[in-house]
């Protein structure tokens, strides 16, 4: 078989590799047959469409045809987009780990017609250089190890087999005290930067659990640091480079420690995990700047990441016309033609200078002044943006990866729903509505969710994570409408959950459901990785569940799911916080019920009092007068004050006196 056969993907990335000289073929039984017929090894390629340095080594090495015939004669070559099948991608960053290798994409990996790895690596050069070796000289080394030294080969693929085994072996301890989480976030504190905000040095990723770990922490302790690294980090993403001035939405990650410089692509993900904790901060803050950030990545999303049927696109590329950045930076000559006379005051606060400030071009930026100016300059200023903006779309546009994923569009499902929620924007809510009745009436075969959908195609089963967040996503649509639809719907994902997923032996769920056939493990984590750890997710979706429903089951899997993982503190506490930002809602539930016509003012007023508060325990329930809360509720049985809609504010089995006004509401959710 000599043919590239990625033509018929539905994948951007994939089709981006339609034309290589390389023999492609995507991940599949058809592969693995044809390298066990032919006695090669595999060549394992992992990357995803707005990835840059995967456009690199495709430029070099992958058009390359003297480097595409080394590769079709000595190996199969298998292309996956990451994004498509996270399920793949983790099994091999994990083998990449336990070589002792930074992950990260490109991934090469190489495998045995088995799919069992042996050795790998990320982005290599077309030449030695970077300290790299070069690709063919890889290609070859790889290929005459595999060929005259078997018994090597056989030694990584037992050794990293059994480790990948492990992966799915989580260790299991009691329940988890809030001061181990106090302590935890103590720990983690160390790792601030208190210049810049974000954690560690070069580069930054926003980590966006830990942060909200913080300002748990500092709501617990009233301790400030904990809150002045979450504002300082949000302030320093919010006037960085990483952020687009223009169109809004943030970019991946930072290649500097100032947040100044990013990797310029943008993903679904990352900027609904930021949204929703710029949602969180503001509800506490009413910081203005949080609020234009909130308000403008919510503009970007709705004007430039709506995919076809109402969902949500997954990421726009860091390249265009060959170059990354290009679309976004500037130079003073352009500035200065386009504003003016307003341009001097426009370079002043976005840092606009002859040499710029990366490559001998300008990305805008307020670093050097975090704090917003006064009101009138503010506003010449969002004139001059306008005009940018209107030049920069005339540019040639980054790649547009407009599949839809279940899991990323549960994410920013739930984060449009809370920012709609807190600043009282309905058309956000109904935006967050559309999308996922597409996710749950599109997406689903024989009442099991699907990953990926796009051109009219679903492929691939679903994993953990797009249960937990669309499930997360459905819970936030319950209490944003009301409606028992979402309830019910939550229902019945997590009893897929159940019965695909959980480990009956050693509690938790696994990545993929039982009936995976085309993957050598399956791996079982509580840890975060570029999105909020599934299993974390679900310890906060069963937790609601149980709150709201008063159905025990959903309590008992719950406890099982914290002694399942509890005992992971003890290895590496890092990667959890998702997970104990949960084990906090678990023990600290804020339960608040407004009984009250939902149509009615009074009720609306006593509503907005418990919005307009950064409450991250909060489950909210308001309750038409007559309806019953489930039996197990510490306000089962409590009624409205002299016919006006009334609140209680419940922790444990304890709850308020009844409130029938918004400031004793207010004050109740103070003294809580």
């Amino acid at each position: 078989m000599s043919a590239n056969l990625l033509g018929q993907e539905t994948s951007p990335y994939l089709l981006q590799h339609k034309d290589n000289p390389v023999h492609w073929m995507p991940w599949g039984t058809e592969a693995f047959e044809r390298a066990k017929r032919e006695n090669k090894p595999v060549l394992l390629s992992v990357g995803y469409a707005a990835c840059h340095w995967c456009h690199v080594m495709a430029h070099e090495s992958f058009e390359n045809p003297e480097i595409a015939d080394l590769m079709n004669t000595l190996f199969v070559n298998i292309k996956v987009d990451r994004e498509e099948r996270p399920d793949v991608d983790q099994i091999y960053q994990s083998a990449l780990a336990l070589l002792g290798q930074q992950g990260g994409w490109p991934l090469t990996m190489f495998l045995t017609p088995d799919a069992e790895p042996f050795w790998g690596g990320t982005y290599f050069p077309p030449s030695a250089r970077y300290g790299r070796p070069g690709f063919p000289d890889v290609l070859q080394g790889v290929a005459e190890t595999y060929r005259s030294k078997p018994e090597n080969v056989a030694q990584n693929v037992t050794a990293l087999k059994d480790a990948l085994g492990k992966l799915a072996e989580n260790k299991a301890a009691g329940a988890i005290d809030i001061a181990v989480i106090d302590h935890v976030a103590e720990r983690l504190a160390r790792e601030v930067d208190p210049f810049h905000g974000g954690i560690g040095s070069a580069p930054k990723f926003p980590q966006v659990p830990i942060f909200e770990l913080f300002w748990r922490a500092w709501q617990r302790t009233g301790r400030e640091p904990y809150r002045q690294a979450v504002l300082n980090t949000l302030a320093h993403m919010s006037q960085g480079g990483i952020y687009d001035h223009l169109g809004g939405g943030f970019a991946r990650y930072s290649v500097d420690e100032m947040w100044l410089v990013p990797h310029f692509e943008k993903m679904l993900y990352d900027n609904a995990e930021l949204l929703d904790l710029l949602t969180l901060v503001w509800q506490e803050t009413r910081e203005p700047l949080f609020e234009a950030r909130i308000r403008e990545t919510v503009g970007w999303l709705l004007r430039e990441m709506i995919a076809e049927g109402g969902a949500f696109a997954a990421t726009l590329d860091a390249d265009s016309e060959g170059e990354e950045g290009l679309f976004y930076i500037w130079n003073e000559e352009e500035v200065d033609r386009l504003l003016g006379p307003d341009a001097a005051i426009f370079k002043r606060a976005y840092g606009v200078t002859p040499n710029g400030n990366w490559e001998g071009v300008t990305i805008l930026n307020r670093l050097h002044q975090i704090a917003q100016l006064d009101d009138a300059t503010e506003a010449k200023l969002a004139e001059c943006r306008a005009v940018l903006w209107r030049e920069r779309e005339k540019r040639v546009r980054p790649g547009w990866d407009d599949k839809v994923l279940a899991d990323w569009n549960g994410l920013m499902i739930a984060a449009l729903a809370h920012a709609g929620l807190a600043l009282d924007e309905p058309t956000w809510i109904a935006a967050a509505e559309r999308a996922f009745a597409f996710v749950r009436d599109h997406m689903t075969e024989g009442g099991r969710l699907l990953h990926s959908w796009r051109a009219g195609q679903l492929k691939h089963r679903a994993t953990l994570d797009d249960y937990a967040h669309m499930a997360r996503a459905a819970l936030a649509l319950h209490e944003a409408t009301g409606d028992k639809a979402f309830l019910d719907q939550t229902r019945v994902w997590v009893q897929v959950l159940d019965e695909r997923f959980w480990d009956a032996q050693a509690g938790g769920y696994f990545y993929t459901a039982d009936d995976a056939t085309d993957l050598i493990v399956r791996t079982k984590s509580a840890h975060d990785s570029a999105i909020p750890s599934g299993n974390g997710t679900m310890l906060a979706v069963l937790t609601t569940l149980y709150h709201r429903t008063g159905e025990e089951v959903y309590r008992t899997r719950a406890d099982a799911l914290v002694t399942a993982f509890s005992g992971e503190l003890s290895r590496n506490f890092f990667p959890l916080p998702t997970f104990l930002n949960a084990v906090e809602l678990l023990q600290n539930a804020l339960q608040i019920v407004i009984v009250g016509d939902p149509k009615n003012a009074d009720t609306a007023a006593l509503r907005r009092a418990v919005l307009n508060r950064s409450l991250p325990n909060r489950i909210l329930s308001v309750v038409p007068p007559g309806t019953d809360l489930p039996a197990s509720h510490p306000a089962c049985g409590k009624g409205m004050q002299n016919g006006t809609a009334t609140a209680y504010v419940c922790m444990g089995m304890t709850c308020s006196p009844p409130v029938t006004s918004a400031e004793a509401l207010g004050n109740a959710l103070e003294r809580r």
